[in-house]
């Protein structure tokens, strides 16, 4: 019997191995993010130009996302958030 406690026990992750599970995850998420091809900031600004012209929006409302969806297909998602009746 204590066999089987002793199993449970031993299969039992620490919090401190769950936190550092977590924060892997965590740093490749960001490491990924932060891999973006080098024209996406100036097509960004470009971007965030045209749209100026027609309504007010901060840097920051303006996200974009490389992905790649298949062997030969990258998806460029982009996402402006702007309030309605602004």
């Amino acid at each position: 019997m204590s066999g089987i406690f002793t199993f449970w026990r031993a299969n039992k992750k620490t919090s401190a191995s769950i936190a550092k599970d977590r924060l892997q995850v965590l740093v490749a998420h960001e490491r990924s993010a932060n891999q973006q091809p080098e024209w996406m900031p100036k097509m960004q600004r470009e971007i965030l130009d045209v749209i100026r012209k027609y309504v007010p929006i901060a840097s920051d409302d303006l996200k974009m996302e490389v992905r790649n969806e298949g062997e030969n297909v990258s998806v460029i998602e982009i996402n402006v958030d702007y309030p309605i009746g602004k």
